[in-house]
């Protein structure tokens, strides 16, 4: 029997109440990093079924009966959004007890075959899995986690596509509490996205893509802000006219875990968006017809910091890319922060802007200093083309895998203000909270209207002509042109640590071609390394 429907909608407390309710069934038998394996999974699907029984009422009323209902959909499932066998539904499930971990595992796979959108999204957990000869989760976990989602409906009177996906992400958020180191790796927070929204402010018909989307945050945070700014509310829900385009959202991401949480948590959040798995840097999933890449509007991503050009395969890449993207110049082996960023640019159409966060050494490392810089030489590429309009320094401890600050770089291929760069240091502007900072809707305001109103702000922001950054050897952190309270800068030991692999491959690169040298001159036995 299906859960009562609530005479009352769902809010955000109770629902996120309800759910980490539902994650603690499983914290004995699961380690906290892969409670998301199991529930996010279940939650989804509990989604589906509720509103798969939500559209058999609204057929039942229009054509005369749930049995003449049901007779329909199965000879037609496109009149319903997706269809769900009879196995998948979730009174169905409930009444299972023998063999509950593999009915389950059959089920999703039942589900992704009925619909194809949603392959690799809910087919990849497999919920009678081992280890060390022992069930992950037993059947009565299992059983009883079933029973407490089956406490209250997700259908569509019941809640609302944004308040199920601001849930979807307080999990997502409480999981990389848990997760530590790799929750970076799926999770940007909740108010970085939003702020990145704020500074791009998609309109409509927009396409937006992330490169390496994680779980959807930032494509679905563009969503919402146009839902914001050009939407209106129907019955206490916000909708986009019919005449006002929604946007198009591309999205891709190298981990299967990842990529199906991303694929649930668009589906959540009731929008389309084509998600791709894969390599981007090896093998990019949106290509034009002539096999160049696709471009786009606008570009949004959060990718690992300082990445090793390893993951893609070594720093040949860069040098041999049939995409033509690393024109302004290969970066170092040790950090991929410009290799990203070269990506995202090559993606944009004319005219399109993007905004990505990456560490702060991203805006600074070789600058200054007396020997080569690769990042230094891409660095004054992109100011020299005056293709950099702003750099947001952010609070340090927001995000869930590294203390340290972060930046937000906002490049535009037509800028507002040619020859000016934008530097704000908000490194002040956040609230406290366990175990992570955050940034509060009146610091989001703040930022979002100093870049947009284009304003120096006494301590906060300054405006240079792209010669000042010249002089200061392409230098662009904020905290070199903004002061605040006067605190010394301190490089984090994540910085310190690139840019002595950094120095270290230049000294390899040189030790190589001075015993070239020395070959040539018959000086020496020349025996390149590596």
């Amino acid at each position: 029997m299906a859960a009562p429907s609530l005479p009352f909608r769902l809010d955000l407390p109770a629902l996120e109440n309800w759910l980490w309710e539902a994650a603690c069934v499983i914290r004995g038998p699961v380690d906290a990093p892969k409670f998301k394996d199991y529930i996010l999974p279940l939650i989804f699907l509990k989604r589906l079924s509720d509103v798969f029984e939500d559209e058999l009422d609204r057929l039942a009323q229009e054509f005369g009966g749930h049995q003449m209902a049901e007779l329909l959909v199965e000879r037609d499932h496109k009149l319903v959004r997706f269809y769900l066998p009879p196995e998948a539904r979730w009174p169905n499930l409930r009444e299972r007890r023998e063999r509950l971990g593999e009915h389950l595992t059959d089920v999703m796979r039942a589900v992704a075959r009925e619909n194809p959108r949603l392959q690799g999204a809910i087919d990849h957990v497999d919920f009678n899995a081992t280890a060390a000869g022992q069930r992950i989760l037993e059947d009565g976990t299992l059983a009883r986690l079933i029973e407490v989602l089956s406490r209250h409906r997700l259908g569509l009177r019941d809640v609302e596509p944004d308040i199920l996906g601001r849930a979807y992400e307080y999990l997502l958020r409480k999981f990389a509490e848990g997760q530590g180191q790799s929750a970076g790796e799926f999770y940007t927070p909740r108010e970085v996205g939003i702020l990145m929204a704020r500074l791009l402010e998609p309109e409509p018909g927009m396409e937006v893509y992330d490169p390496c989307c994680g779980s959807g945050g930032l494509l679905i945070k563009c969503h919402l802000r146009l839902l914001e700014t050009h939407g209106r509310t129907e019955n206490g829900r916000r909708l986009l006219p019919p005449e006002v385009p929604p946007l198009r959202l591309y999205g891709q991401e190298i981990n299967p875990a990842t990529f199906a949480i991303a694929r649930m948590n668009t589906v959540i959040h009731d929008m389309e968006a084509d998600i791709q798995p894969g390599n981007t840097m090896t093998h990019p999933a949106f290509l034009a017809p002539d096999g160049s890449l696709r471009r786009f509007d606008l570009v949004v991503a959060n990718p690992m910091w300082n990445q090793k050009a390893d993951a893609f395969g070594g720093p040949s890449i860069y040098e041999n890319d049939p995409y033509r993207r690393f024109v302004f110049g290969a970066p170092p082996a040790s950090s991929a922060d410009w290799a990203w960023i070269q990506h995202m640019y090559a993606s944009l159409k004319e005219g399109g802007r993007m905004a990505v966060v990456l560490d702060t050494g991203a805006v600074s490392r070789g600058s200054g200093s007396r020997g080569s810089s690769r990042e230094r030489d891409i660095r004054k590429a992109f100011v020299e083309r005056d293709l950099i309009e702003a750099v947001i320094l952010l609070p340090e401890n927001l995000f869930y895998n590294t203390t340290a600050p972060g930046i937000i770089m906002v490049i535009n291929r037509a800028k507002r203000h040619p020859g000016e760069i934008l530097l704000i240091n908000a490194s002040s502007l956040f609230a406290k909270g366990r175990p992570k900072n955050y940034l509060a809707e009146e610091h989001i305001e703040r930022i979002a209207g100093v870049y947009h109103e284009w304003r120096a702000a006494e301590g906060l922001s300054a405006i240079i002509p792209k010669e000042e950054a010249t002089r200061n050897d392409y230098n662009l952190s904020p905290s070199r042109y903004v002061a605040s309270n006067h605190k010394e800068e301190v490089l984090p030991p994540e910085e310190a640590l690139v840019l002595l692999r950094e120095a270290e491959e230049e000294r390899a690169q040189a030790d190589r071609e001075l015993a070239r040298i020395l070959h040539m001159l018959g000086l020496g036995d020349f025996r390149p390394e590596g």
